[in-house]
């Protein structure tokens, strides 16, 4: 390798896999309408899976054009906490195991700034989309596209090893749920009456640090931290008078694999 510059090149120039662990931070509150104010329900727990991806900084446009995509799923158990809607009950009544199934992908474009021999700022646009598949009741599903703006800082630490701070600043749009109805034969008290509807949109927030390494020529070992945040907001009221609460949710997701350099 040549150090400085041309490692962070090689370690953008890859495709690669990664095995995650997401862990879920989500929070519905309460407004007064039709809820009860205050924290409704909470999940929270660990998710795994697999992502891939493939990135590449080459002179196609402006020169040191930065291009990647990526794509990944994780499905596990988070653990809920709540209450009951059909009679009320406080928050904390009701504890139990929800089905979670994540899927996210994104593509961005941007063009690297050499600062110095050793470091590189990237500044890009990004668009992707998300979705949860919560396994609460029976079934609901979150989903959100969004666009953002971010600043990718890499720097050569020398013995083909690449450190890089990503952050990005964005907002979520064509957010919504889907609720699925109770099968026949469920007890009125339980029934739920499925719907479709839109949910307000928000900021996203994303930040991570990662690093790669080569291993041997062309392989390269990585590994990384990342923290995203973003809401929903409260639905409209349905026919059958239920609504989706105002929700935030956090994730956290440690990430470790290998890519194949190009």
């Amino acid at each position: 390798m040549g150090g400085g510059s041309s490692d962070i090149k090689a370690s953008n120039n890859q495709i690669g896999y990664q095995s995650i662990s997401t862990n879920v931070n989500y929070t519905e509150f309460g407004n007064g309408v039709q809820t009860t104010a205050g924290t409704l329900d909470t999940e929270s727990g660990p998710v795994h899976g697999q992502a891939y991806f493939v990135s590449a900084m080459n002179d196609v446009l402006l020169g040191n054009d930065y291009f990647k995509a990526t794509y990944d799923q994780s499905v596990g158990m988070t653990n809920y906490v709540g209450g009951t809607l059909n009679p009320p009950s406080a928050y904390g009544s009701v504890t139990a195991t929800s089905s979670a199934t994540l899927t996210n992908f994104s593509f961005r474009y941007g063009k690297g700034l050499p600062v110095r021999a050793t470091s590189m700022l990237t500044p890009y646009v990004e668009i992707g989309s998300h979705q949860w598949i919560r396994g609460v009741n029976y079934g609901e599903t979150y989903s959100h596209n969004y666009y953002g703006f971010g600043l990718l800082n890499q720097y050569s630490l020398g013995n083909s090893l690449v450190f890089s701070v990503d952050a990005m600043f964005g907002h979520t749009n064509g957010s919504a749920i889907a609720v699925t109805s109770s099968p026949p034969g469920v007890p009125a008290a339980s029934q739920i009456t499925g719907f479709s509807t839109a949910l307000g949109d928000s900021t996203l927030y994303k930040i991570g640090v990662s690093l790669d390494y080569v291993l041997v020529t062309n392989i390269h070992l990585n590994a990384g931290f990342d923290y995203s945040a973003f809401s929903y907001g409260i639905s409209a009221t349905q026919p059958s008078g239920l609504l989706e609460p105002d929700s935030r949710t956090n994730y956290t997701t440690v990430r470790i694999g290998l890519g194949f350099g190009f």
